[in-house]
This record gives C-alpha cells, structure tokens and sequence, in this order.
C-alpha cells in the first residue's frame, strides 16, 4: 500500500526536472549509497520551503551528488546563493558537473572540508540551513550554525527519524543514532526554537529560530 501511495503522491506532485532525474539515476548508478539523494519529492519540498520563507541564502552541510543544493538553488531568486559543503572531494568533480549543466548553477558555491572547519570561516546571515552530514555531529552544527541565522530563520534537519531506530532498542555501539536521540532531544526543549518533524522520508525535522 506504501508504495502505491508513494507512486499516488509522485503523480500528483509538481514533475521532477529533467536534470534532476539525470543526476538521480547517475547516482544510482555510479555512487555508493544512493539512497543518500533527496530524492523527487523531498526535492520539491525544499525547493518550496526555500520559497515559502524567502529565503536569499542557503548553507548546506552535506552535498552529496548535489542533488538538494540544486532544490534550494532553484527556489532562491536569481541573486542568491547556496553555499554547500562536504569533506568528500571524490565527488565534487561528479556534483560540480550538473551544477554547470543546470540554469541555476551560478547560484551554487561548493565547499570541500569539514563542516565544522568550515563554518567559523563563513560570513552570516543565512535564511536557511540544511542539516545532512555526519549524524555524530548534528548537535554541534547546530550550535556552530545558530548565530549565522538571524530571527525568522529556518534549520532543516534531514534523518531524524532514522529508519525508525529513535523509537527502537539502542545498540550500545550505534553511535549515530544515540547522537540522534540527544539533538531531537535537545533542540525540543530548546525555548529558542519552534520545532516540528516531518514524517518524511527518513525524518525532515523543520526549526524555527524564534529568538537568539
């Protein structure tokens, strides 16, 4: 029934862009762990986020084949920017290649390091930051990422339900979904904040800085 009512939910949803499904299958076919990409519907959710809060500049932390930072680049204004980092450099040549193909690519500035190198060296404001790398480290990118955002600004927390394991047993060794539980923990009884997750996916955790 689930996957009819995903087939039911693509249908019915705005269609995929064509470079969008060229990146998807590229990446299924060449790339370790595709299931990583965003995918068709949750690209569209965060292209429509970008929107909806009017967002002029985006910071990533995990691009991946670049399937998302082109979501967020296609919802900003054609003055914005994505900026978007990850420490994998074996695919910068591979995401770089659909930024140059895609209209909105000039908007897309690619950062290889590690995200919590990176960040201290960025000049704020950011309207938007999505939240996709290491899950260890989810608490700490938000602590480094807060003061960049200014009030009215939005985190997006991408895997936060985490194939179901928040709500299972906890393997004493599973490192990453023990940081999990601790930042869904956290960020929900921080007063800072206005918190929501979304059963999408993997878990979509949408937070709204109320006040610094």
């Amino acid at each position: 029934m689930f996957e009819n009512l995903d087939d039911y939910i693509a249908a019915h949803s705005s269609a995929e862009p064509k470079l969008l499904q060229k990146l998807n299958r590229q990446t299924h076919v060449k790339i370790i762990n595709p299931r990583m990409l965003s995918g068709h519907i949750q690209g569209r959710i965060l292209k429509m986020l970008t929107q909806m809060c009017g967002a002029k500049r985006v910071l990533e932390l995990g691009t991946f084949t670049g399937y998302s930072a082109l979501c967020f680049a296609e919802g900003l204004p054609q003055n914005g920017e994505v900026v978007t980092i990850d420490d994998n450099d074996e695919l910068e040549e591979f995401a770089d290649s659909f930024f140059q193909q895609s209209e909105h690519g000039h908007k897309i500035t690619q950062l290889i390091g590690k995200a919590l190198d990176v960040i201290p060296t960025l000049n704020g404001p950011f309207d938007l930051v999505f939240l996709d790398a290491d899950k260890r480290e989810y608490q700490a990118y938000f602590d480094a990422v807060f003061p960049l955002i200014p009030v009215g600004g939005y985190i997006l927390a991408d895997n936060t339900l985490w194939d179901g394991k928040v709500i299972q047993p906890i393997e004493p060794n599973d490192k990453q979904t023990i940081s999990l539980l601790k930042f869904n923990e956290s960020i929900a009884n921080d007063s800072r904040v206005e918190v929501v997750i979304l059963p999408l996916r993997d878990g979509l955790t949408l937070i709204r800085k109320i006040k610094n």
